[in-house]
Parts: structure tokens; sequence; C-alpha cells
């Protein structure tokens, strides 16, 4: 038994299996995951999924040290590159996101600056339905505030929501799932 919302799609199904809802301390997969879900917004998790290979190759790989540095010339040919979604707001947000995830490195651990928000360790949650999953929780809405304190841009709440769902900073397995225990 699985999640409703992987359905039958292999990729989908290969991501719900081996990476939702899985704690990820890993501080460049979670500076990943964080650009990919400001991406997602407004689309759906599909799309991104199906991009995110062409995203790693545009983005030197998530590397904070370089995107930190883009300049215009990088950015015009972000927009050019029909392999990812080119929305500029998006990708002008990635270049601060870059910076600011850089800043907050300086001070100590991305990952621990996450994790504290929910106690350091998963929250575990024990939906029934797909329908009783919030879109966001008080805890992402505080996650969202600091992060914009923090200067993360294209950051709300029920984005922050789906990127702690995504990196297991919450379960929100079904409890009908074999992954709600895992």
């Amino acid at each position: 038994m699985r999640c409703p919302w992987c359905g039958t799609d292999p990729l989908y199904l290969r991501y719900h299996d081996e990476e939702w809802g899985r704690p990820l301390y890993d501080e460049h997969k979670l500076f990943e995951f964080l650009i990919l879900e400001t991406f997602q917004a407004g689309l759906s998790w599909r799309t991104i999924l199906y991009k995110r290979e062409a995203f790693r190759l545009a983005f030197d790989n998530f590397d904070a040290q370089k995107i930190a540095v883009y300049d215009d010339q990088r950015l015009n040919a972000l927009l050019t590159n029909s392999d990812i979604i080119r929305n500029r707001a998006k990708i002008i947000a990635t270049i601060a996101n870059a910076r600011a995830y850089l800043a907050l490195k300086e001070k100590g651990s991305f990952a621990e600056w996450l994790w504290q928000h929910v106690g350091g360790k998963p929250q575990r949650n024990a939906w029934e339905k797909i329908e009783d999953i919030p879109a966001y929780t008080p805890t992402a809405e505080k996650l969202t505030q600091n992060l914009k304190k923090a200067g993360f841009k294209f950051v709300g709440p029920a984005t922050v929501y789906a990127f702690m769902q995504a990196t297991g900073m919450v379960n929100d397995h079904l409890t009908s799932c074999d992954y709600y225990l895992r």
C-alpha cells in the first residue's frame, strides 16, 4: 500500500518509496529540495520531478557557491533553457536563496537550523485520508518567517510545508501506507 497521490507513474512511485518523507540531513540535498520546491509553486511536483536532472545541469548541481554569483548573462541563459521552468522571478529567487543559504552556513549548520523547527526529529502525523493533510501548518508558517528573515525568496507556507514533507521533517504518509512507519 502506498499513498494514493503517487499513482502508477514509475518515477513518482520511486520518489514516494525512496525519497518522500525520509529524514534528510544532507545540507546540499536540503538546499536542492528547497530550490526545487520554489520552482514547483503553482505547478505539479511531477513536472519538477521529470525536470530534476535538467535543473541539476542548469544550476551547477545546485552548488550554492556558483549560483550565488550568477550574473545577468547566466540569468539570460537560464531563461532560454527550455529544459527547466523559465520563470524569471523563480530564477532570481534561486540566486538570492543561494546567497541566503551561504550566509546561514557561515553561522553554522543549515540542516540543524532547519531541523530545529521540528525539535530535531521528524514530526509523525497520523492522517487517514489524503484530504486530511493540510496545505501548511503553524510550524511551516514559522519556518517560512525565519527563511524570509534570513533572506530567502519565493518561500510561502505551502511551499515550505511541501519541502518539510519531501525532506522528512514531517511524516505525512497516510497511516495505511506501508511507508508510514519506515
